[in-house]
């Protein structure tokens, strides 16, 4: 099963599955992104719109993204607010905005599934405005040295979805080489796993100086 044939099966259990991960992140978003006031925020991967009720608070406009359709198809169902925009694209392909058009990128819980983060960021690098910030949420690689995946349950069976395991250092130089620098890096336990190793990493990064290219 593909990624994306994967996400459009648990579509409809994702957001009612136990999944410590998944509301790992909504509290990350709420304690890092809380007191901020955004213009145009663009979140890639966006799911069934976990986040994106919270962004369209702190936005004035939020660009919703996914390749599922039907993940999109049930945020759409659940959305109902007016500065919201929701449509089906792929990040592995150029992303379907202007350059310099976001003050805001959102990604969580997105790139353990794409291997080339080289083009992620250069994307997130095009289309960000001057000082505009890219925040991303993911699976710490500790947890994926363990062997953890994200994982769902349809009738009776277990199905992992493939992931590609990128260290803290893969996520920092790749976003250095497309001429960003890293203001904030936060590593986050479950409250209910304070002694086991992290969960989550997340990052800020903020658009300065010019893509220099792979060191």
């Amino acid at each position: 099963m593909s990624i994306k044939e994967a996400y459009d099966s648990w579509a409809r259990r994702y957001d009612l599955d136990e999944n410590l991960t998944r509301d790992l992140d909504r509290i990350i978003m709420e304690k890092t992104l809380g007191d901020s006031r955004l213009d145009k925020t663009i979140e890639i991967g966006c799911g069934t719109g976990k986040n994106t009720l919270f962004l369209s608070r702190i936005s004035r406009t939020v660009h919703a993204i996914d390749f599922s359709e039907k993940m999109i198809k049930l945020a759409k169902e659940q959305l109902n607010c007016g500065n919201i925009t929701l449509s089906v694209a792929d990040i592995t392909e150029k992303w379907p905005y202007k350059d310099q058009s976001a003050q805001f990128i959102s990604c969580n819980l997105v790139l353990e599934h794409i291997e080339n983060l080289s083009f992620i960021f250069s994307e997130a690098y095009r289309i960000l405005t001057g000082k505009g910030r890219f925040f991303i949420s993911e699976l710490h690689p500790f947890r994926q040295y363990q062997g953890k995946k994200a994982r769902f349950v349809k009738k009776d069976k277990t199905f992992e979805i493939s992931a590609f395991v990128h260290n803290i250092s893969e996520f920092i130089n790749a976003a250095i080489n497309s001429g960003f620098i890293l203001t904030k890096m936060n590593e986050w336990h479950h409250p209910e796993e304070k002694h086991n190793p992290p969960r989550i990493v997340s990052f800020i990064f903020e658009k300065s100086g010019e893509q220099v290219g792979l060191l």
